[in-house]
């Protein structure tokens, strides 16, 4: 039975980003290795879900070992510079080969009925095409790159109108030029330049490289355009792990809210990067995804989700939405990739030089990571530049949690004169205060 109260507090946790991504285009990108290793189908599955919750989804796949495969079965040697393949005719050929033999790979994996799963009998069409235009990417430092190309546009109005009728859209990274020709194209540029094409809320990269490092090694969970530029710039990243962050990064400085870099050996990697608080892989942003600010008319359902099952237990006073509305102005809320993770309020006394701290709330899923304290931060720099001398709360069962932060017990003789005349004596909340 234990498992009932977690099915609950987890689905809780994933509310808010359901509502938050609905109606979303996310663009979504692996390479041929992830077909290779057999995860293709779990993949999916997967982005089956996303499918259903109402995002709207572009694939884009990648090809290098089935066109090594093909061009070893004709006893050729590949050619590469920089990273970069060298595409003669014969690779080509092995190119449009290996395209096509994972298309159909893709297809059907989206055709099989899902049987088995939550998505069983799902109908699921995926619609791929000439959408992309190309062109040379010519001689560089010397080097012919022959039929080697670059993207140069999107067809980003028929993408938009088949995600508009339901459909997910599998781009190949082949381009055609208009006077027919066909140039091999890299996986991560066709996924960046779609991203910016079709304005998408995501990109994705699902990699078969671990995650971006830190100097000392460490897995970096968040980084902003400018810390990605630093490690590109540091030369330290493996070739393929360098081209994933500097397109990710280049996605976010053109106007996507998000990149991702998730691994793809970890089971669920895609659910597990989009729908939990600090995921699996390493996000990209333009800015510090935490933001701390005041709270506006538009977050009030957010709020409410948040402090509505600590009213239920009693830890709060039960608040309804018109109290609510009248009191926005004084709350603050901690949001996180768009979702609200916390909230309090201050309330002013000022002819005491006196404010109340009240309805700090951190959702369960990220309690014990700082953010309440980054939270009670933000509410005393706030009450300091209000003029405030002392900032007090009303706590039933949280006392200890505020005495290790600089409060001591205090009396309802010690509130302001007002605040004293409404304190309720049947909850027969502690007092604490704190000099700021």
């Amino acid at each position: 039975m234990e498992t009932l109260p977690q099915f609950v507090s987890w689905l809780r946790s994933v509310a808010p980003y359901v509502h938050a991504f609905r109606g979303k285009t996310f663009v979504i990108a692996f390479p041929g290795e992830l077909v290779m290793e057999g995860i293709l189908t779990t993949l999916a599955h997967d982005v089956s879900l996303l499918h259903a919750l109402g995002i709207h989804i572009v694939l884009v796949h990648g090809f290098r070992p089935q066109v090594e495969e093909q061009i070893a079965l004709r006893k050729r040697e590949s050619q590469f510079y920089k990273g970069t393949r060298v595409t003669d005719a014969v690779a080509l050929e092995c190119a449009k080969e290996a395209v096509g033999e994972i298309r159909l790979d893709i297809e059907g994996a989206f055709s099989q009925g899902l049987p088995n799963t939550p998505m069983a009998h799902a109908e699921i069409r995926i619609i791929s095409g000439n959408f992309v235009t190309a062109t040379p990417l010519g001689i560089i430092d010397g080097v012919d790159m022959q039929l080697t190309g670059k993207t140069r546009t999107v067809a980003y109005e028929s993408i938009h109108a088949i995600l508009a009728s339901g459909d997910l859209v599998l781009i190949s990274p082949l381009g055609f030029s208009r006077t027919g020709e066909v140039f091999n194209l890299r996986m991560e540029d066709v996924a960046l330049s779609t991203a910016l094409a079709i304005h998408a809320h995501k990109l994705v990269f699902l990699t078969e490289t671990p995650l971006v490092p830190d100097e000392g090694g460490e897995d970096i969970h968040e980084m902003t355009t400018v810390q990605a530029k630093k490690i590109i710039a540091s030369k330290r990243l493996p070739d393929n792990a360098e081209r994933y962050l500097r397109a990710a990064a280049e996605a976010c400085l053109g106007g996507v809210a998000r990149a991702h870099i998730v691994p793809y050996a970890t089971d669920g990697a895609i659910l597990l990067e989009i729908f939990t608080h600090d995921g699996v892989g390493t996000l990209i942003t333009n800015e510090n995804i935490d933001i701390l600010r005041e709270a506006t008319i538009s977050d009030i359902g957010s709020i409410l989700q948040l402090i509505e099952p600590y009213e239920e237990n009693g830890t709060l006073v039960k608040r309804g939405r018109e109290l609510l509305e009248r009191e926005i102005d004084n709350f603050s809320v901690l949001e996180h990739d768009g979702v609200i993770f916390g909230c309090a309020a201050l309330y002013p006394f000022p002819d005491e030089k006196m404010a109340e701290m009240a309805c700090l709330i951190v959702a369960p899923d990220v309690q014990g990571e700082g953010e309440g304290e980054r939270i009670l931060l933000h509410i005393e720099n706030r009450a300091r530049a209000k003029g405030f001398s002392h900032l007090f709360i009303l706590t039933t069962q949280t006392a200890h949690w505020f005495l290790r932060r600089g409060f001591v017990y205090g009396s309802v003789r010690d509130l302001p004169q007002n605040r004293q005349l409404i304190y309720n004596w049947q909850r027969r909340s502690q007092v604490l205060i704190k000099k700021l």
